[in-house]
Order: structure tokens, then C-alpha cells, then sequence
């Protein structure tokens, strides 16, 4: 299980990394939740009844009171004048008496009527007070309540926010050395330049070394070169075809492996050679090199053929010591008269004008200090088939050479990366994947279209196939086909943001080989921090500052379907990783963007390690199920000059 400790977290050398999948583990929980507010209160219960209660009350009461009010105003107004009648002489006392009582009486029920309807207002005004105030007590008591309530709510808020805020973003997509090679389908330049980036210096900070073979001629292993003179080693970058002369890649082959390097390089412009044809020529080929003897060059096999073909005139060959007399008569011998003649002059005719290319191929070689990143390029202002001649040769004597050596303790220890390997011819690239499985050299194939013979290979045998942005429909279908359309994968924002920055491919390879005379190149000065020198010595990662600070905003994700028109629109430095392991296929969607190792929330551990060791260390530290808050280690500080061996 991985350790995803900030202080143990290292690249681990039998694990192939691609990319970074972005996946939060505990989403946002959003805004804090909101305090409850006391509600408008009614006066306390010191403060006397309510004035406006009260008012509503006594305007009720008298409107209730006005009948009442004026039957007592009419009585006391009918006492008084029988009063007045009875003193004037008018009335007899007895009867004035008797309506004074009467009248009087009438108005005093009325005066008593009015006063127990003020009396029932103050009751029904102390009523009400008294309700409000058990009203307000019950509110106080539910909004103490509510605040403890949300409290613990703001309270576990926290927590899950602070384990949002400090949990991993980005895990590492990687597949087990046990894989014999990865094909990579689709794809633009600046994203084989960043997965190469990422690939490369990963299996040289492992303490591995690396062969890439760039036939793409867009100088995307530029990022790398810089990258591994920034850890302290000198990169060996031949361009072809200007350092052919110092390229001694083959000298050491025996003749019949010589033999058929220098068929197949002659085939690459026929495609429609079959077996017999290439056996053919090769016989052709092993017969003129046994007259030349050992170590014979390609301009003595150009000389021996143009002999044999019966082309130019022998004499300039033996006059500039290509050939010598007695060649030049065995040569003549090697093959019989008749009809057989026009069909070995013609093939020494054609193989004479294809190896014409290849003829300064080690004339000037020279002693080549030891590095452990090697680049052979194709210059793009050379010739597109005098390019595909050389790529050719370099994979050939790259596969005899692998197939004459012992096979590796450590897998992927040599890794071997063609960008372009669509440009090779269907049989050596079988060559080429065999002889790296039995040799267990690590080999990266990159692809730009799914042309039919790489469609027969790809994934073929015990392979990860990995599939970027695809150019057109067809390929899109193959490879919608090949991956499942049921897959849902996670897109970061991020991804798709910083894709619409990328920075240009602009220039070529400077040769190193070149400077070799001049005592070789000076040192670079170790560094011992991998993220820091990808921030300084790559295009990705001087743009580091911006893309984290843009990181921060951009939290989002998107989920999309494998579909044709989604592979069609993929960011350029998106990678669908397809591997098979024991549980069954994964599909994963990683980032090639090797500045995203420089973001403070990225892990080297892979998504299934760090989840199982978080819930695992939350199962046994809780006890009740719950895993404790995922605390991110920022990347670690990865000493390039480790276990370099």
C-alpha cells in the first residue's frame, strides 16, 4: 500500500507513471450553515400592557358601550327634569319621586354595564399580555435550542470544509512494470511533449535510463533534455541526418544482423514487400558482405552493389578505396547468368539508391561519454523519406541490439520511447515489441492516426494502451470501441483551461554530439528537487505559478461519456489510460501536464492506494467507520541523484 506521508512519499521505480487523475473524495459541503435570528419580540413583561393593544381594546368597548352610554345620558337627563318639575310645583312628589327612582336607577345599571366592560377590557389586555409573554418565553426557549442546534451544525460543517480544504486533488495514473509497453493512439505535439516530460523524468529520477527515438520532428523531447541537464546529466541528442557521420549505432552488428537491418531500411519505401521479398534481398545483401569481410561500412555496401547493378563506373570505387580489385571480381561471380541477372541487378540497383542515404553512417565516430538519456531526432528541414529511412534503420539496429543482449533484472530499467512509431513499417514494429519483451526493456510507442496496421497492435499482448486526443471520426469510433462507451471519467476544468495556454513547440534539437571534440559538455549542477526543476527547466512548469493560482479558483470538474465526439474534443494534455489487471480492465482519466507534480495538493500515490490507506486508518483510529480528514502532503522533494546505479 502506498504511503502518502508528505516525509515517506517517493516515485516508486516499478510503477510507469502517465499522468495525474483529478477526483475529489469529499465534495464541497457548500456555504456554512445559516444562524437562526430572533424574531421581532414583544415588550418584556415589566414594561406595562401593550399601548396599542390596549387602544384596539377600549375603541372595541366603546363602540360596544355607545348604546348604553346614551340610554344612561337620557335617564340622568329625565331625573333631572322630573326634578325640576317637581321643585317648579308642576308635579306631585310622589310621582316625581317615583320616576326620579326609576330613571335614576335605570341610569345607574347603565353606569354599572359601562364599568364592567372597562373592567373586562383590562382583563382581556392582561390576558393577551400574559399569552404574548408565554409566547415569547416558548420563542426564546426554541431559538437557545435552534443556536446549540446550529452550533453543532457550524461545528460538523467545519470539519467536513477543513477535510475538503486539505484533501488531495490530483493522484497519480500509473501501471505496474509487469506491463511490457504502452501504445499511445492519438494525440497533438505539446501533448506528447508533456507525457513524454512526465514519462521520461520519472524513469530517470528512478535510476533508469532512457533511449528516445523521435520521429515526430516536432522536438517534443525538448522539456526532457533541459530537465535532465537541470539533474545533473549530460543527454546525448543526435538530429539526423547532420550527425549521421557520429551515429555508431549498428557498428558492433555481425554481418547477417547487418544484413537484414539494411533490408528492412530498404523496404520502407515498399510497403507492399512481403517476406520473400525482404529474404531476398537480404540474401543479396549477406553475400555482398561476406566479400567485404567485418566491419564493412555502408559506403562499401553502396560501392559492392552499384558493382553488382552494373551502375557508374567501378574504377572512381577503387580509386577512393571503397572496394578493391579483388572484391570487385568476386562480386562480379556471386550470382549466375541468365534471366537470373536482370532480376539481382535490379534489386542491387534499388538497394543501392535507398542505402545512398545512410552512406556517412559512422564515418566519424567518436568516443561517447556515458549518459542515461539518449535522443535520435529527424531534422524537419530534411527530406519526409530520407527521414523515414533513417527512423528505420535506428529501430532495426535498436531491435538487433536488444536481441543480442541478456535480459534485465529490473523491468523498464532501459526504456525505450518512439513518438511517430506510425511511421515504421508493420513488421518492425513486431520486431521491435518483441525483442523488448524478451530483453524486458520498457517501450512507449505514441502513435498520430490509427492507421490499419497500428490497429492490428494495438494493445496487443501484455500492453496499456493510453489514447489522447483523436483526429478524426474513425479513429474516434476505433478507439470509443476499444475503451467502452459505458465509462463515465471525471474532467477537471483545470484541464480544460490551462489546454487553451499551452506553450508552442517552436525550434528543433540542438546536437550535442557536435560538441564532443571540444572535451566534452560541462556538467550541469545537481539539483535534488524533482518539482523544482520542472518549474524552472520546462515549459510546463515556468507557467507552474499561474496554473496554481488558477488551480485554487477552478474547483470543478465535469463528468462525460467515452464517446467519438468527446475524444474528439479531449484537452491536449488529457490521457485515457485503459490497463488490464486482476480485477478486470481500468479506465482512468490522467492529465500528462507534468507541472501539476508542483501543485501543493498532488500525491505520488495512486487513487485506489491512498483511499484504502485513509479509510483504513479511519476504521482503526475511530472505530465507528468514519474516515478522519484526508490531510494532502504537498509534493515531496525528490532527490534526482537517488538510486542512480
Amino acid at each position: 500500500m502506498a504511503d502518502v506521508h508528505p516525509d515517506h512519499a517517493q516515485l516508486q521505480s516499478d510503477r510507469i507513471y502517465l499522468g495525474w487523475q483529478y477526483l475529489l473524495l469529499h465534495p464541497d459541503p457548500g456555504p456554512p450553515p445559516k444562524r437562526p435570528s430572533p424574531a421581532e419580540e414583544a415588550p418584556a413583561a415589566g414594561d406595562g400592557p401593550d399601548p396599542e393593544l390596549l387602544r384596539r381594546e377600549r375603541l372595541q368597548e366603546d363602540m360596544l358601550n355607545r348604546p348604553v352610554r346614551f340610554v344612561r345620558m337620557f335617564m340622568l337627563a329625565l331625573t333631572a327634569l322630573l326634578l325640576v318639575v317637581a321643585v317648579a310645583g308642576y308635579l306631585d312628589w310622589s310621582f316625581a319621586l317615583l320616576g326620579i327612582a326609576a330613571a335614576g336607577g335605570v341610569a345607574a345599571i347603565c353606569a354599572y354595564a359601562i364599568l364592567q366592560g372597562d373592567r373586562a377590557v383590562k382583563y382581556r389586555v392582561s390576558e393577551q399580555q400574559a399569552r404574548a409573554d408565554r409566547q415569547r418565553q416558548e420563542r426564546d426557549r426554541e431559538l437557545f435550542r435552534a443556536q446549540e442546534e446550529h452550533a453543532q451544525r457550524y461545528r460538523e460543517w467545519q470539519e467536513v470544509k477543513e477535510r475538503h480544504d486539505r484533501q488531495l486533488n490530483w493522484y497519480a495514473v500509473a501501471v505496474p512494470d509487469e506491463i511490457d509497453r504502452v501504445d499511445v493512439a492519438g494525440g497533438t505535439l505539446p501533448g506528447w511533449s508533456a507525457l513524454i516530460t512526465l514519462l521520461g523524468a520519472t524513469r530517470l529520477y528512478s535510476g533508469g535510463h532512457l533511449t528516445v527515438l523521435d520521429l515526430s520532428e516536432g522536438a517534443i523531447a525538448k522539456d526532457l533534455i533541459e530537465l535532465a541537464r537541470k539533474g545533473g546529466d549530460d543527454p546525448l541528442v543526435w538530429v539526423l541526418p547532420v550527425d549521421l557521420p557520429r551515429l555508431d549505432l549498428g557498428a558492433t552488428l555481425k554481418p547477417e544482423a547487418f544484413a537484414d537491418v539494411l533490408a528492412h531500411v530498404v523496404s520502407v519505401s515498399e510497403e507492399h514487400r512481403t517476406t520473400r521479398d525482404l529474404s531476398f534481398d537480404n540474401a543479396i545483401l549477406e553475400r555482398v558482405l561476406e566479400v567485404l569481410g567485418e566491419n564493412a561500412t555502408i559506403s562499401q555496401v553502396t560501392a559492392a552493389l552499384r558493382a553488382l547493378a552494373q551502375v557508374g563506373d567501378p574504377r572512381d570505387d577503387l580509386r577512393f578505396g571503397l572496394i578493391t580489385a579483388s572484391q570487385l571480381e568476386r562480386i562480379g561471380t556471386l550470382f549466375g547468368r541468365g534471366v537470373s541477372d536482370r532480376v539481382v541487378i535490379e534489386r542491387a540497383w534499388a538497394l543501392e539508391s535507398q542505402l545512398r542515404k545512410l552512406e556517412t553512417l559512422g564515418t566519424q565516430a567518436v568516443r561517447l561519454p556515458p549518459a542515461r538519456l539518449r535522443v535520435v531526432s529527424m531534422d524537419r528541414q530534411a527530406g519526409v523519406f530520407g527521414n523515414r529511412v533513417l527512423g528505420t534503420y535506428v529501430a532495426t539496429a535498436l531491435t538487433h541490439i536488444l536481441r543480442q543482449s541478456p535480459a534485465s533484472d529490473r523491468p523498464w530499467y532501459h526504456t525505450i520511447i518512439v513518438a511517430g512509431a506510425d511511421k515504421l513499417r508493420g513488421d518492425v514494429l513486431d520486431r521491435l515489441m518483441d525483442a523488448c519483451e524478451t530483453s524486458r526493456t520498457g517501450l512507449v510507442l505514441t502513435y498520430r492516426s490509427l492507421t490499419p496496421t497500428v490497429r492490428e497492435r494495438l494493445g496487443r499482448g501484455h500492453a496499456a494502451v493510453a489514447f489522447m486526443r483523436l483526429g478524426n471520426a474513425e479513429d474516434s469510433r476505433v478507439a470509443s470501441e476499444h475503451v467502452g462507451t459505458e465509462h463515465r471519467l471525471e474532467l477537471a476544468q483545470l484541464t480544460e483551461t490551462i489546454s487553451d495556454s499551452l506553450p508552442r513547440l517552436d525550434g528543433g534539437y540542438t546536437s550535442t554530439i557536435d560538441q564532443l571534440d571540444d572535451g566534452g559538455q560541462e556538467r550541469a549542477e545537481s539539483h535534488a528537487d524533482l518539482a523544482e526543476d520542472i518549474t524552472e527547466s520546462t515549459e510546463w512548469g515556468r507557467t507552474a505559478d499561474k496554473i496554481s493560482e488558477t488551480e485554487r479558483v477552478l474547483q470543478r470538474s465535469r463528468e462525460f461519456l467515452v464517446e467519438p465526439h468527446q475524444l474528439q474534443q479531449l484537452p491536449t494534455t488529457s490521457v485515457i489510460v485503459t490497463d488490464a489487471t486482476a480485477q478486470g480492465r481500468r479506465v482512468r482519466l490522467a492529465d500528462a501536464n507534468p507541472a501539476i507534480l508542483t501543485f501543493p495538493k498532488t500525491t505520488l500515490g495512486e487513487l485506489e492506494d491512498v483511499r484504502d490507506a485513509v479509510l483504513g486508518a479511519g476504521h482503526q483510529e475511530n472505530g465507528d467507520g468514519e474516515p478522519p480528514p484526508n490531510l494532502g502532503p504537498p509534493p515531496p522533494r525528490l532527490d534526482w541523484r537517488k538510486d542512480r546505479q
